[in-house]
């Protein structure tokens, strides 16, 4: 029988975070919701030595807004600093954190910053689960918009093996609430989860354009500028041979939305 336990959740309202309560609340555990909105700062600190009164577990969803690595990093290492410190002196026995498949890859941008993450996070006195998560199903919209030029929508030439948050909030509850036993991460064995199959950032756009009706032509390009473009196309944020592979797949997850 499983037991049920209070289990916070930084990032709550996030894109991963809310699917991460709501999985946890539908299994009866007791959740914490930390995000600004609630009175939590995890940068700060502001709210949260009362937040982790109790708890258990901690799930850390939280993110950086936008794609600035120093920014980002300087958000990963204060709230892994807090989470950490303030963490222990409330008895919090894991945590576990949601990464990025392939940051270890990357040197710049906010990929990179998670990597930063990590390591804060395993610097610290509690245990610590990580997972290298795909890109999200719920990634491609924002894409689409954010390239939008009139008549036509500029996307990156990206390999990926998109995944639905749902399904990584799932795996991520899996490991809070001790129903999947693992060793603490470290380099060398950080699990992944990714979705059934490698795909085009620049198919699974068009395919979102055509289900909408919408006539807006889609392009994939590919920064030269970018020092790391190469990498988006040559499948390094693909998962590797011991991934957890799981669906729904991007069509599925567009009939189910």
């Amino acid at each position: 029988m499983q037991t049920h336990s209070k289990i916070a959740v930084a990032g709550a309202t996030g894109r991963v975070g809310r699917h991460v309560v709501e999985v946890l609340e539908e299994a009866g555990h007791d959740v914490v919701r930390m995000s600004r909105s609630s009175g939590v700062n995890v940068v700060t600190g502001e709210g949260l030595s009362e937040a982790l009164r109790g708890v258990d577990s901690l799930v850390d969803a939280a993110s950086w807004p936008t794609p600035d690595q120093e920014a980002a990093t300087e958000f990963f290492i204060a709230s892994s600093r807090n989470l950490q410190e303030m963490g222990e002196r409330a008895g919090v026995q894991r945590i576990v954190v949601v990464s990025i498949i392939g940051a270890d890859r990357f040197t710049t941008g906010y990929i990179a910053s998670k990597v930063a993450h990590e390591r804060a996070m395993q610097f610290g006195p509690i245990p610590v689960r990580i997972l290298r998560a795909a890109q999200f199903h719920e990634f491609v919209p924002p894409f689409v918009e954010w390239g939008r030029q009139g008549d036509v929508c500029y996307v990156p030439q990206m390999r990926t093996q998109l995944v639905a948050a749902r399904t990584v909030a799932e795996a991520l509850a899996d490991l809070a609430n001790g129903s999947t036993p693992a060793p603490e991460s470290s380099a060398a064995t950080i699990p992944e989860i990714a979705g059934p199959r490698d795909e085009s950032l620049v198919d699974v756009a068009r395919l979102l354009a055509a289900r909408r009706g919408d006539s807006v032509r889609i392009e994939g390009v590919s920064d030269p500028a970018d020092p790391e473009h190469a990498l988006w196309a040559s499948g390094a944020l693909l998962p590797g041979p011991d991934a957890v592979l799981a669906g729904p797949t991007f069509e599925q997850w567009l009939d189910s939305a």
